[in-house]
């Protein structure tokens, strides 16, 4: 329990004082960015509709974009744009996940989604050392090359095209093969 109430003061730190060191930041919409990231907990990785969002927390959609990209820059969350898109500061989004799954249990309400821990744990992990992109085959796109799906141990190949740089990323598994590896394995990489 300490160390979850650590992290949430952590948090309400770089929300509250941390941010307003960065240019253009408003430190009055600090709650409505606590707002936004129990938005984004309940739904990751989410699918971000910038008008129905900003709609919800009451403020502007360029605000809202400018902020989701102040809380990458602190290191809450991460965004995933498409490939092939730029990721200028007023593109919007493919998708959106916590930095940490550690965020995932102190804000949500109920357990969090399996399938989005191990997405929000492969992008922590190879997102600090690696590009990463939205991709239409798979989940992600890592540094323009290789394809990776992320699943449970009987997740299927069957969105990935048949190339020797594409691979099945799996949770509950000790040791990989054909193509598909352990996702435990991603947690060497920091």
């Amino acid at each position: 329990m300490f160390y979850y109430r650590r992290l949430e003061q952590i948090l309400k730190q770089v929300i509250e004082n941390d941010l307003n060191f960065i240019d253009g930041y408003d430190p009055r919409n600090a709650h409505k960015i606590k707002q936004l990231l129990y938005i984004i907990t309940e739904s990751v990785p989410f699918k971000p509709n910038t008008v129905k969002l900003s709609e919800r927390i009451s403020i502007h959609r360029n605000t809202l974009v400018n902020d989701l990209y102040d809380l990458e820059k602190a290191l809450v969350i991460n965004l995933l744009y498409h490939s092939g898109k730029s990721t200028g500061i007023l593109q919007k989004p493919e998708k959106i996940y916590l930095n940490n799954t550690n965020l995932s249990y102190l804000l949500s309400e109920q357990v969090p989604n399996k399938e989005s821990i191990r997405e929000t744990f492969f992008m922590n992990q190879v997102g600090a050392l690696h590009q990463i992109k939205a991709t239409a085959n798979g989940d992600f796109e890592v540094n323009n090359r290789w394809l990776f799906e992320i699943g449970g141990k009987n997740k299927s190949r069957k969105q990935l095209p048949n190339n020797d740089d594409s691979f099945t990323v799996v949770d509950d598994v000790e040791i990989g093969a054909y193509k598909k590896i352990p996702l435990w394995l991603f947690g060497f990489l920091c």
